[in-house]
């Protein structure tokens, strides 16, 4: 790592990051390669008459140690992998060790941690997940270095500053892939085309194979339906949601979207 970037911390580095990917999708082109090298020297206070040179020296070592991927893309992780000193490279344990493709998982991680059920996460309680977080890694991170740690996350990801997470921030952190449901047409007119749909979606939620929906399996499932019709749902959105999908499907009152009672809320019908 370059001496002139010993100084630097996650929150900074995060902070310089996010300024180039404006749409948040975990990369930069790497045209922006140099402006970001650029923007972080600035950031460290390194003298202008110096800025040159040191931008060149990092562009040249980062091209000839990573390959820009073939669409030009530049991932974060390499980046802080490069920049960051070790203890401050957490970035990686959210980004390249735990990306989630599944909203079931996210859904279980989410009740999990929103200890209050309040439809938030608030500095606290992501202060745990954190902990938990680090602790699976086999990470020892001392006290002063967590409540570090949850403060930057807290800066960078509560988009509305109101000091608590909502369902797309964490959404953010854990690097959730692309919403299961959008890879279907949902007006899809032929009956045997509808049933195939919907046993490959029912198996996709229905992750402890049980042949019922329950728990986080039915949140995950009413995400990605609500987000189809409106993109950014809250935690008290999905509670209602979620209640309303019950009074619906969940037939014989017990906590659980059978496949069968699935299938009769859809107008379809299926053997179980």
């Amino acid at each position: 790592m370059e001496s002139s970037f010993l100084k630097l911390d996650a929150s900074a580095f995060l902070e310089s990051w996010q300024h180039f990917d404006t749409d948040d999708n975990g990369y930069i082109e790497g045209k922006q390669l140099h402006d970001f090298f650029w923007h972080l020297q600035k950031k460290l206070g390194t003298d202008d008459a110096v800025i040159a040179e040191k931008v060149q020296r990092m562009m040249e070592r980062f091209m000839s140690k990573y390959d820009v991927s073939a669409d030009g893309h530049v991932q974060i992780p390499k980046l802080a992998n490069m920049i960051l000193p070790e203890d401050e490279n957490f970035l990686l344990v959210f980004r390249r060790e735990t990306p989630l493709d599944n909203s079931v998982e996210f859904m279980r991680i989410w009740r999990k941690y929103d200890a209050d059920s309040s439809g938030f996460i608030s500095a606290v309680e992501l202060k745990s997940f954190l902990q938990d977080l680090f602790q699976q890694h086999k990470k020892q991170i001392p006290e002063a270095k967590l409540d570090e740690y949850t403060h930057a996350m807290m800066k960078i990801f509560d988009k509305n500053k109101d000091g608590r997470l909502d369902l797309n921030d964490l959404a953010r952190i854990l690097a959730l892939q692309e919403n299961f449901l959008l890879q279907f047409k949902m007006d899809a007119s032929s009956k045997d085309e509808r049933k195939r749909d919907f046993e490959t979606i029912f198996a996709h939620y229905d992750v402890s194979k049980t042949g019922a929906l329950e728990g986080p399996e039915v949140d995950g499932f009413v995400k990605d339906m609500m987000e189809l019709v409106k993109p950014s749902i809250s935690g008290v959105d999905l509670d209602k949601f979620r209640q309303i999908l019950l009074n619906h499907c969940d037939m014989n009152k017990d906590g659980k979207i059978q496949k069968s009672e699935l299938a009769l809320c859809l107008g379809l019908k299926i053997t179980p």
